[in-house]
C-alpha cells in the first residue's frame, strides 16, 4: 500500500512539474509505449505513456528494448525503436493558412516514419536530420537509422 501511495505521489509531482503536458499547443500524442521512453522538456523529464502529449522542442529518448508509437496532428506516424534519441525541432499544421512544417533531428537509434497530411500537401516542408544526413520526405513510409 505504501508503495502504491508513493508512486501516486510521484506521478502527481511529475504532473505538476510539467504543466505543459496538458497544453493546447501540443503537436503530437503518444499512443503506446513499451519499455522506458522519456520525454525531456526544458529542465523536466517524464516517463512517456499512452496519452502523453508532445510539444515542439520536446526531446524523446527510448531506452534499450523500448519503443513508442506517436501520432502527430496531421496524421503523421512515428514509431521509435530501441535507443532512439529524437528532437521535435518544428511542427506547423495550419492548412487553412497554407502553413506547414515538420522537422525532426535524430541523434541515434531507429524510427519508422509514415507521412501524414503535411507530407502529402507540402512535401518540401518535411525534413528529418541525422548527424550525417538529411532526409527530404515525399509522402512515403521509411525506416531511418542513425548511429
Amino acid at each position: 500500500m505504501k508503495r502504491y501511495l508513493c508512486l501516486l505521489a510521484l506521478a502527481t509531482l511529475a504532473f505538476f512539474a510539467v504543466p505543459a503536458l496538458a497544453a493546447d499547443d501540443h503537436v503530437a500524442l503518444v499512443k503506446t509505449v513499451s519499455g522506458n521512453v522519456q520525454v525531456i522538456r526544458q529542465d523536466a523529464t517524464v516517463q512517456a505513456a499512452g496519452g502523453t502529449t508532445l510539444l515542439v522542442s520536446d526531446h524523446l529518448v527510448a531506452g534499450p528494448g523500448a519503443s513508442a508509437a506517436i501520432v502527430f496532428k496531421d496524421g503523421t506516424l512515428l514509431t521509435l525503436g530501441p535507443g532512439a534519441d529524437i528532437l521535435v525541432r518544428d511542427y506547423v499544421f495550419e492548412p487553412k493558412d497554407g502553413k506547414f512544417s515538420f522537422s525532426l533531428y535524430m541523434t541515434k537509434g531507429s524510427a519508422i516514419y509514415e507521412s501524414g497530411k503535411i507530407g502529402k500537401l507540402a512535401p518540401d516542408s518535411v525534413k528529418i536530420d541525422t548527424p550525417k544526413a538529411t532526409v527530404g520526405v515525399r509522402g512515403t513510409r521509411f525506416l531511418i537509422e542513425a548511429n
